[in-house]
Order: structure tokens, then C-alpha cells, then sequence
């Protein structure tokens, strides 16, 4: 069974929600709507106090390269644009909106019907994709008509799909490649078109027997898609891990996928680019996960861009007294949230809660030196070391031992013995060496 060279764990896989197949949430009676969803510049907001908006209108719109454009996902009056405490637990832009109905944009296709021929060019995907707002669907919302534009002297050769899903609890992908299997490969499809590109891999891990017999079967009518079961290993969903795991091919430190002919999407993406070019449907709502100990009914909604979090608690039966910390994303890679007020945005894959006594970190203890921390590092780091160079700010020693290659997978903090904070001491690192390193490049 295929899987990436070096590094990985198993931690145990919690699939509560598997069986709970995709509800449609019920509209919220207020929206908040963060201008940045994305990887990159913030977008600009289009609309004022006052006015009435749509679903699907564009509200802000992303003006820089990296940005993404953002849609209203309700119809109503727009109460205020202001400061919010959003997913990060920051207060930055949002745009308030009280719901008033359902009224959508006309030229939004809304029937059932699958769209199957592509009738759109190459550049034409490219454009609708940006106009569309689509970022990617895993966590990281990079915008996806960037992924599109390979740069000058650089080729693509194959589409990677992740279906991976590998964080444990989380079953958002899952459960869309079995319930719209069909949509998710015509979407990879588009991809192909707009990359220029003649196969794609979609990787999914061997935990997940029914969604691979399921898009393998419905695969055998695209010509250039392939499905690739793999060994379940966590962080296979990584790209670096995934292309190594499917191809073979090692990213190199620095580069991007595509310096070795790949480019990678969440079946999750796939989906919404289906869904932007066949359907002309923004990205204004997403498949949301929400389990965990202290939830009765764990569940997979699909919901409205910009409704409250709690909300989503409330509909899955959470026990919240006895919620010690709620988590968007999974126990891996997740982050903890500082408000149930904060909404679900484009990268709100799931809604995780922990009991106090398993949110807890175990008591910290001196580093023993058992390396586990470097065996199970997906990059080939030193995690103690690049902690400890962080630590005492030792800046020139984190980058010349190759910090900024590390992926945050959270590996290493999950294996210490020691109970040692390695992957908070490596993020501070990174992020001081990322501002060294633009700071020369501006001198």
C-alpha cells in the first residue's frame, strides 16, 4: 500500500460522524461575513450600511493577486461592516448582514440536474473560478485560480486530488465524495481543463474503503482519472506527502508542487469548482464537521458562509459546560477558538470539542533526547532542535536548519514523551524568520 517516504503517525481516528450523512443547516437570522478568507490580501468590501443584498452577490471583492473575492451567502439588509472577532480570535472586517428570506441571484443555476459538458475554454475556467471566490477547501484557502496559473517555464503533468482527509474526527470529505461523487469529478474535470493537464490522481486512504469503490467506479466514464487507495498515515494529506505517496517525486525545500509537474486540490475544491463553473454558484457555504466527546449527535452540515458557531453546536447537541475547548479543524493542525461568536468561514472544515481533562496538556517535562520527535517528522527536521533555536531566538540557526520547510502538522508535539510545546516554539520561529527573510528581500 502506497504512502510518503519518511515520517508519519497513526493516532486513532475518532470517525465519529461517518455515518451521519450531509444536513443542510438551517438559515441563521444573522450572518457576519470576514473580508479575508483566504490566504493572502484581505478583499475590499462592495457594499455599505443599509443595503439589501442577495445570495450570491458579491459583497467584497478581491483585489490584489492573492486574494479572493467574497459572495453574501443570505439575502437581507446589511446592519454594519465592523470590526468582529472571527476564526482566528482576532477582530478584524466583517460585513453584518440580518437575514430577510432566501432570495438568490437569478443567474445562479439551483436545479438538481448535473451539469456534465464543460463548455467553457481553458481561460474562461480560470476567470469564473476567480470570480466565483473559490479557495481551497482543506484548511489552507489559497486561492484557486492562482493554483491555475503555472508560471512562465514551468509545467504541470498531473492534477493531485486529496482525498485524504487524514485528520482525525473529521469526515466533511468523506462524506461529500460519497454523496456527490459525481459532481466532484466533473469538478476535477475543470481542473484538468484549466491546468492543461491530461491525468489526474485522486488519493484516498485505505480507511475510507467505501468512497474509493465508489469514485473508482464512477471514474471509469472520465477519461484521465485515476483513484489511489493508500495507506492510512498521518500527515498523508499534506501535498509534499501526498505527491511522494502517488508519484514517487520529492518536492524541493522552497518549492512549490508544480516545480515537480503537480498541482493539488481538496475534493472539497473540486467540488465548489463544479459548482462555480456548471452551476455559475459562488462559494458561499461548505460541508462542515462537528464531533468530539462532549457532542451527542455528531454530524456533517452544510452550511452558510458566516453563521455563529455556536449555532452549529447547538443543532449537534453539544454538552458545553462540559466543553473545556472547541477547536476549528481537527486535533492535529486545528486552532483553538477564543468565541463561539466567531463564524464559519471558507476553511471551516470542522467543529471539534474536548472534555477540560483531554484539552489538557500533559505536564512539561525536560526533553529526554529519545529523537522520536525527529523520526516521526514528515520533513526530516529536527524539531528540538528548531524549538530550541526558537526558544532563545536564535534566528540564523533556525533558518540554516531549514524552519520554514515545516509543515505544522503537529507530528512531533504529538509523539514527545516529554510533553515538550515543539510545534508552538517552531510556529514563532517561522514566523520571525518568514519577516527576516521579507525584510532582506525588500532591502
Amino acid at each position: 500500500m502506497k504512502t510518503f517516504r519518511s515520517g508519519g503517525v497513526h493516532p486513532p481516528e475518532n470517525k465519529l460522524s461517518v455515518a451521519s450523512p450531509i444536513e443542510v443547516f438551517p438559515l441563521p437570522k444573522q450572518v457576519s461575513i470576514p473580508v479575508n478568507q483566504n490566504l493572502g490580501a484581505p478583499a475590499v468590501p462592495l457594499v455599505n450600511k443599509g443595503d439589501v443584498v442577495k445570495v450570491g452577490q458579491l459583497i467584497a471583492k478581491g483585489e490584489a493577486f492573492i486574494s479572493s473575492n467574497v459572495h453574501s451567502p443570505v439575502s437581507g439588509k446589511v446592519l454594519k461592516i465592523d470590526e468582529m472577532i472571527d476564526h482566528t480570535g482576532f477582530r478584524r472586517k466583517a460585513i453584518v448582514i440580518i437575514v430577510d428570506g432566501d432570495e438568490w441571484e437569478a443567474s445562479v443555476d439551483r436545479s438538481p440536474e448535473i451539469k456534465r459538458e464543460i463548455t467553457l475554454s481553458r481561460e474562461e475556467i480560470v476567470k469564473k473560478i476567480q470570480e466565483m471566490g473559490i479557495v481551497g477547501m482543506g484548511g489552507a484557502t489559497f486561492p484557486s485560480h492562482v493554483k491555475l496559473m503555472v508560471p512562465e517555464g514551468k509545467k504541470a503533468e498531473y492534477l493531485i486530488i486529496n482525498g485524504v482527509e487524514c485528520e482525525p474526527y473529521l469526515t466533511a470529505d468523506h462524506r461529500l465524495m460519497l454523496e456527490k461523487g459525481e459532481e466532484v469529478l466533473i469538478g476535477v474535470r475543470i481542473l484538468m481543463k484549466g491546468l492543461g493537464v491530461e491525468k489526474a490522481i485522486i488519493g484516498i486512504e485505505n480507511n475510507k474503503p467505501d468512497a474509493i469503490r465508489h469514485l473508482a467506479e464512477l471514474a471509469k466514464k472520465y477519461d484521465g482519472i485515476s483513484v489511489q487507495a493508500l495507506k492510512v498515515r498521518y500527515p498523508q494529506g499534506g501535498e509534499k506527502q501526498l505527491i511522494n505517496a502517488l508519484l514517487g517525486r520529492e518536492v524541493p525545500s522552497g518549492k512549490l508542487p508544480v516545480e515537480v509537474g503537480c498541482v493539488v486540490n481538496n475534493v472539497g475544491t473540486a467540488f465548489a469548482v463544479y459548482e462555480a463553473v456548471q452551476k455559475n454558484k459562488p462559494l458561499i457555504e461548505r460541508i462542515v464537521t462537528v464531533t468530539g466527546n462532549t457532542v451527542k449527535k455528531p454530524s456533517n452540515f452544510l452550511v452558510r458562509i458566516g453563521t455563529p458557531v455556536q449555532e452549529l453546536l447547538d443543532k449537534a447537541q453539544s454538552d458545553i459546560e462540559n466543553t473545556g475547548k472547541v477547536l476549528s479543524g481537527g486535533p492535529m493542525m486545528g486552532k483553538a477558538l477564543n468565541s463561539l461568536e466567531a463564524p464559519v468561514v471558507k476553511g471551516t472544515s470542522g467543529l471539534l470539542l474536548f472534555t477540560e481533562e483531554d484539552s489538557s496538556r500533559v505536564p512539561l517535562k525536560s526533553c529526554i533526547r529519545c529523537g522520536r520527535c525527529v523520526r516521526v517528522c514528515p520533513m526530516g527536521l529536527e524539531p528540538i532542535l528548531l524549538a530550541q533555536y526558537s526558544e532563545n531566538s536564535m534566528w540564523d540557526l533556525a533558518e540554516s536548519n531549514m524552519v520554514m520547510d515545516c509543515i505544522e502538522c503537529g507530528s512531533c508535539h504529538y509523539t514527545c514523551p516529554s510533553g515538550r510545546p515543539l510545534l508552538d516554539y517552531i510556529r514563532l520561529g517561522k514566523n520571525k524568520v518568514g519577516q527576516i527573510i521579507r525584510n532582506r528581500g525588500k532591502k
